[in-house]
């Protein structure tokens, strides 16, 4: 039976270069490979030593990529090994097997929400009536499932993050800070709801993950095992949960050091 690792990409594997957190001397610092471009211009990376942990365990688990990302958002992503065979996206609420979107799995993902939790168009209106154009720089929606803020982390009033959190709270949503991005998310729509989907398809009888963000949270406590850097929401927290190790290592080092992890883990079974 195959064993699953689904982890989340950015900031956990892949790293944008504002989130490096390169703290060595140059001379020092790790080989980059970039595995994204977007609009000509390079935009993550991991280690070149990371790259090659993952064409490994690639080689010998089911790696499922599992990410807030819309679909468009993680096709612009060219990881090294195996291409994954399952990837989740938009926080669980497209399941792709074969880089193609499962049809019913999205649709049963539409249901719960709808019954769950106060409809996207309630959250888009509250958003732009509250947030506040000085520190807002965009309002997006991602694939009709959840929105998000792009904004301007120095200018923005953190009791107003709290206040959106309360607000969501009693409408089924959460809300999740991440880096420049305010997320809120229905709470119905997970990564972990994926996670069990690709288990139950595949047989799998072990599930380890990966993640830095409350947006991961759920997905580290249904798997078997779970690993989180040293940064990210879940660190500033200081969150853990039996079976969650918390990492020391911070920005692309973590990355690879999750990957280690990962791969030891695989191999030990």
């Amino acid at each position: 039976m195959p064993v699953i690792v689904a982890s989340d990409l950015d900031r956990t594997l892949i790293y944008s270069a504002a989130a490096l957190a390169l703290t060595m001397p140059d001379a020092r610092a790790p080989r980059l490979l970039c595995v994204e471009v977007h609009e000509s211009r390079p935009l993550s990376y991991l280690t070149e030593t990371a790259a090659q942990l993952l064409t490994e365990l690639g080689d010998e688990a089911l790696f499922v990529p599992t990410t807030t990302r819309t679909r468009k958002q993680y096709q612009r992503i060219n990881l090294p090994g195996p291409p994954p065979t399952y990837a989740i996206c938009a926080n669980g609420g497209h399941l792709l097997v074969d880089g193609v979107s499962d049809r019913d799995w999205h649709a049963r993902v539409q249901d719960r929400l709808a019954d769950e939790c106060a409809p996207l168009s309630e959250v888009q209106d509250h958003l732009l009536r509250t947030a506040d154009p000085v520190w807002v720089r965009k309002h997006r929606t991602a694939e009709d499932l959840f929105a998000y803020l792009v904004v301007e982390r120095e200018l923005l009033r953190e009791e107003w993050v709290k206040e959106l959190g309360e607000w969501a709270e009693n409408r089924g949503w959460t809300v999740s800070l991440q880096g420049r991005k305010i997320y809120a998310v229905p709470k119905p729509l997970t990564k972990s709801a994926a996670m069990r989907e690709v288990a139950r398809r595949t047989g799998a009888d072990l599930t380890l993950a990966a993640g830095d963000s409350l947006l991961d949270a759920d997905l580290l406590l249904a798997a078997d095992l779970g690993w989180r850097p040293g940064h990210g929401e879940l660190a500033e927290d200081s969150w853990t949960a039996p079976g969650v190790r918390a990492l020391p290592e911070r920005g692309v080092l973590a990355g690879e050091r999750i990957l280690r992890e990962l791969l030891r883990t695989v191999r030990s079974r």
